[in-house]
């Protein structure tokens, strides 16, 4: 701002106000806008919009898979928000379908590809609720970033993705994987740290992202028990 000489308020509009001002160094005459940031009072912190939204979808995908029904499709497209209320609803269950126990082969065709669980692109047939979880977590780290988790272009593309940043998954994460029928002699990476691409996330955030992005199907956690992670103590569930 010390290089500016701030003359008069020109204008004033939803997300700031316009000031006339002068450039020290030139004289030129310019245009600043002050731009409120998100803490105001009229806005909602990130933060907070990040966990209202996550608390909702975990809550709308415990309600399906309580009622023994996969989405099979989640994505942020697939997701619609009421700006008033912030009330999320979950759209387009076009593909999914009841399950029963056990669970039916399926056919791995399903999911758009950023958001599609890696035990689908290894072409296993018998899978469940954690598809659906997988495509939540995907959604919360576009959520923080702004950026897809894993924007492949082809099932290979997928996978390599996933690998590069949880490591290249062998028997002792995932008990079964090299039976797969996709499987391969996949290039060789150690897991990274997801702090390194949700930078933004805080240490309860990345532990619930973690439980949610478990190669084993069996240990990704489940949309009811991601409902009681401590991510979303502060929040008040009241209306949720």
């Amino acid at each position: 701002m010390e290089a500016f000489e701030k003359l008069e308020k020109v204008g004033e509009g939803t997300y700031g106000k316009v000031y006339r001002a002068r450039e020290r160094a030139t004289g030129k005459i310019v245009a600043l806008k002050k731009t409120r940031l998100h803490e105001d009072d009229e806005g909602v912190p990130p933060t907070t919009l990040r966990e209202s939204l996550m608390y909702q979808l975990c809550k709308g995908v415990a309600f399906c898979h309580g009622h023994g029904v996969l989405h099979r499709d989640l994505k942020p497209h697939n997701l619609l928000m009421d700006r008033k209320t912030m009330m999320l609803k979950i759209a387009d269950l076009g593909l999914a379908r009841a399950f029963t126990l056990p669970i039916k082969k399926y056919t791995h065709e399903i999911l758009t590809l950023w958001y599609r669980a890696p035990e689908v692109l290894m072409g296993a047939t018998h899978y469940s609720t954690a598809v659906d979880m997988w495509s939540v977590a995907c959604i919360f780290a576009e959520l923080v970033t702004k950026q897809a988790l894993f924007p492949g272009d082809s099932e290979l593309q997928q996978l390599l993705h996933i690998f590069r940043l949880l490591g290249t998954p062998n028997e002792k994460v995932w008990p079964g994987v090299g039976l797969l029928p996709n499987w391969h002699e996949y290039p060789q990476w150690s897991p990274q740290s997801l702090s390194s691409v949700v930078p933004n996330l805080d240490k309860n955030g990345l532990d619930l992202l973690e439980q949610m992005l478990q190669y084993d199907p069996s240990k990704r956690i489940s949309a009811k028990k991601a409902m009681e992670h401590p991510y979303f103590d502060d929040l008040d569930k009241t209306y949720l």
